[in-house]
């Protein structure tokens, strides 16, 4: 059945968006090594590098680094959580994500999740997306915390709308930024390349080794491989790795994204000749473009990346729409190759909230 058929809006086939949109390819990420490690104002021993606050959804990023043997303070999460370990060994000693976190691990909490006893087994490093605040003891953190400490040292963060993005650009920071442990070649590939045997389960429904689920590849196009960790069927978002060792064909976000670069180097939009490389975060708004996004040099080119939208392939600006991709291609492609994929939701709470559960 045509997409219009049954009512009288034209379909236009030469759809063009936002074409006021001159990126200049600094507007959507930022090098971490570039930033410093702050404290943490409700974990003690914990430091962070604020990236990422959105004032409309409440959703914020932040790099934490944890000291050796430091433990967060316990917390439940008002919504749900992202956390990717990059260096050292993190462990939930119980609870929905029980076990060892080291790097390549990546954990989803929904909402409601109480996080007690998170403990650095070493000095460990790792990218946490919240979207909504965590209820420690001693008060909220929230998107509001971490936009007060970015303007307290003078750190501007990434935009999260096209409207942010053509706004003039604030100063970058000045001052002496701090290297990830991924900025060592030897430890990245520890969270690129980890050489691990390839599950077909999951021993906790909320963490999977990233190095141990299978590459899923087109024999089309055998230089873009996806490892798919969740889907949302609830809201389409996606969580997977990215391996790109071509050049991606023009596209529009028609919802956000965002990545973070573990190996290699790319370039993006109108960014710097030399491009981005380990240690990366950027966010593309939801209407961004990309013409021409491809790796720089002769590594291996992989990013883990939060899909919260489909995104629309073309061949140039004003060409007709080759291809959408959404949530249901990824849950296909992960299903095709058996990757176990990261429970939505909690089974305690399910189990709750079931009719009669915990009826006498």
């Amino acid at each position: 059945m045509p997409l219009f058929s049954g009512n009288d809006l034209p379909r236009d086939t030469q759809a063009t968006y936002n074409p006021e949109w001159q990126a200049d390819g600094t507007e959507a990420g930022v090098d971490t090594n570039t930033l410093p490690w702050l404290p943490h104002p409700m974990m003690p021993g914990f430091s962070m590098k604020p990236l990422r606050a959105s004032r409309e959804t409440g959703t914020f990023t932040i790099l934490i680094r944890a000291q050796k043997g430091k433990v967060v303070p316990a917390h439940v999460l008002t919504g749900s959580q992202d956390t990717f370990v990059q260096s050292g060994t993190m462990v939930y000693p119980a609870g929905p994500a029980k076990g060892e976190l080291g790097p390549g691990a990546w954990s989803y909490l929904p909402a409601g999740t109480e996080v007690k006893g998170f403990k650095a087994v070493e000095e460990s490093e790792y990218l946490v997306t919240c979207f909504g605040p965590q209820s420690f003891a001693k008060g909220h953190f929230s998107d509001v915390d971490v936009r007060s400490i970015a303007a307290k040292h003078g750190i501007p963060l990434v935009p999260s709308t096209l409207a942010e993005a053509l706004e003039p650009a604030q100063p970058k920071y000045s001052g002496k930024g701090d290297k990830l442990a991924i900025s060592s070649p030897a430890i990245a590939r520890l969270c690129s390349h980890g050489e691990k045997p390839i599950i077909t389960e999951l021993s906790t429904p909320h963490v999977v080794d990233t190095n141990a689920i299978p590459w899923i590849v087109d024999p089309e196009a055998p230089d873009i491989a996806l490892k798919v960790m969740r889907v949302s069927h609830e809201t389409g978002h996606v969580s997977l790795i990215v391996r790109q060792n071509c050049i991606a064909p023009p596209h529009y976000h028609l919802g956000a994204a965002d990545l973070f670069i573990t190996s290699g180097r790319v370039g993006i939009r109108a960014g710097p000749k030399e491009g981005y490389g380990p240690g990366t975060y950027m966010f593309e708004p939801a209407g961004a473009r990309h013409e021409a996004t491809q790796r720089l040099t002769d590594d291996d080119l992989i990013y883990a990346a939060n899909v919260y939208g489909p995104i629309q392939f073309d061949s140039g600006v004003g060409t007709p729409v080759l291809a959408v991709q959404s949530w249901m291609q990824y849950l296909a492609a992960a299903r095709a190759v058996g990757t176990p994929l990261l429970a939505n939701a909690s089974a305690t709470r399910a189990a709750s909230a079931a009719p009669n559960a915990g009826a006498r």
